[in-house]
């Protein structure tokens, strides 16, 4: 009788491993300090008065996604089917 082969263990993507996690947070959050540090060298042209104030494409750009995530939620659950959709009698 064969001995059964010794599973190796699981090692996590780089993407999922927490100090990588870790890094790309301050990675992302130092690039959106620079982001708002190079609006005090360039000289703003506002249109509506709110695009005027510091950091607001920052500030857009994130509400702007969390939005996109929240709709995707939205249509995930609208569109979701049960699992056994297309094996039902």
């Amino acid at each position: 009788m064969s001995q059964p082969e010794p599973t190796k263990p699981q090692t996590l993507h780089w993407l999922q491993q927490p100090a990588t996690i870790r890094r790309l947070w301050w990675l992302f959050a130092g690039i959106l300090l620079l982001t708002i540090a190079a609006e005090f060298l360039v000289e703003l042209h506002p249109h509506f008065g709110a695009d005027g104030w510091t950091a607001f494409y920052a500030i857009f750009g994130f509400l702007s996604c969390v939005v996109m995530v929240v709709v995707a939620k939205l249509i995930g659950y609208v569109l979701k089917r049960r699992e056994d959709y297309y094996e039902r009698d």
